[in-house]
């Protein structure tokens, strides 16, 4: 018998028989979520309930979460310093391996100052309700990633939205907010569901234009973006024009945490206010070690960006083949269905065939755009890429073009 056919009562003997009703609403839109068991290791290639799988959905794009020198870092860091740091890092939870990382990220992003945060959602979190309040306006676009609306949310400020990448929007709002005490536009630099990249020199402008803070979340560009991989303001050569970046240690770089990167000030304002830094327990010594060794390795060879955008141009010459349709950007590229019954079941179909790429559905999409995100890696091959096309056009999404389509 299904849970939500049974009154649910514990603790208290409070009834919660809300919790199963909603469980229920899920489960009939499905919207429902599980997570599998990846067993093993992070990779192209990973195993679930023993079975092998071609993994097309993590953001271990430079395939450092598993790498050799990653882990050895890892592991010496724990016999020189043991495990947990056991408070935060105003406390006693401050070691050298925090400072070394927060120099290294600063100059990996060429800022005067770094700060790290256990996650990326708390950096956002942290910089954007420590930076705006009452009384300011931050104006961000629509397809933000949660945890920068979230941020805006809960800052206490004004928040308006503009259309997706749409400029004269921006500016219109911009141009109607100079009552405010203080203006901040955040984006991201590659939207992490539609793998798009957003339109930086044009928001730096705007930005200077109407004197506003600029507030760019870089999470996505990390160690994929730029001829050293240092993100999307190198790609754009915007350097020193950014007030705010945000980053993360938990995608291209292979380990985990979230940093904002600026100038000396800004960074010694949010390590003082920033309420998700204050107020919670350090990252582990090895942690920042593993950190340590993914921006070395990105920083000392190319190869692994290089092989990661050819794995990008092989799918892209691939799809076209099939459709105009499918932007691809960068490593992110969806694939757009529409219900979340349908997306649901291209992806049961392709998980049968051997291919891991959960639905994404409400509400991390708007209704009517649930999706398949396929995620590229460095490490994935050839042969995992034509596998991947063979089974899409095997599970009838993929079809040869009309023959009266010109398009490219």
């Amino acid at each position: 018998m299904p849970i939500w056919n049974i009154g649910y009562r514990y603790g208290s003997g409070v009834n919660m028989d809300f919790i199963l009703h909603e469980l229920k609403m899920l489960k009939n839109m499905g919207l429902m979520r599980e997570c599998r068991i990846i067993e093993g290791t992070q990779g192209p290639h990973v195993h679930i309930q023993g079975k092998p799988y071609i993994s097309f959905c993590s953001n271990n794009y430079l395939g450092l979460a598993n790498h050799a020198k990653i882990k050895q870092a890892a592991v010496e860091a724990i016999h020189r310093y043991g495990w947990g740091t056991g408070a935060s890092r105003l406390i006693s939870g401050n070691m050298m391996l925090h400072e070394e990382l927060e120099k290294k990220i600063a100059e990996f992003k060429g800022t005067e100052a770094a700060i790290l945060f256990p996650t990326g959602y708390m950096a956002n979190l942290g910089a954007l309700c420590t930076l705006v309040a009452r009384g300011d306006i931050v104006i961000g676009d629509k397809l933000n990633h949660a945890s920068i609306i979230d941020g805006c949310r809960q800052s206490g400020a004004t928040f308006r939205i503009y259309p997706h990448k749409n400029m004269s929007q921006l500016e219109s709002l911009l141009r109607k907010s100079s009552t405010f005490r203080r203006r901040l536009i955040v984006t991201d630099s590659v939207f992490s569901m539609d793998g798009d990249i957003a339109p930086l020199p044009d928001i730096v402008n705007l930005a200077k234009k109407y004197d506003a803070m600029l507030m760019v979340d870089d999470a996505h560009a990390t160690g994929v973006f730029g001829q050293q991989g240092k993100g999307m303001i190198e790609y754009y050569s915007l350097e020193g024009k950014i007030d705010i970046i945000m980053g993360s240690l938990s995608k291209a770089v292979g380990s985990i945490g979230g940093f904002i990167a600026g100038s000396k000030c800004l960074i010694e304002f949010l390590r003082n206010k920033a309420r998700s830094f204050m107020y919670t327990t350090a990252l582990p010594p090895a942690v920042c070690a593993a950190s340590l060794a993914g921006l070395t390795l990105i920083q000392e060879n190319t190869s692994l960006i290089d092989t990661l955008w050819k794995n990008i141009t092989g799918v892209r010459s691939q799809l076209a083949q099939f459709s105009n349709t499918i932007r691809v950007e960068s490593p992110i590229i969806p694939i757009i269905i529409g219900s979340a019954e349908d997306a649901l079941s291209l992806s049961l179909r392709l998980y049968k065939n051997g291919i891991l790429i959960p639905a994404i559905r409400p509400p991390t999409v708007p209704p009517g755009t649930s999706r398949l995100r396929i995620s590229l890696m460095a490490t994935h091959t050839e042969e995992d890429i034509h596998t991947l096309t063979d089974t899409l056009r095997t599970c009838g999404f993929l079809t040869d073009k009309n023959p009266n389509d010109r398009g490219s």
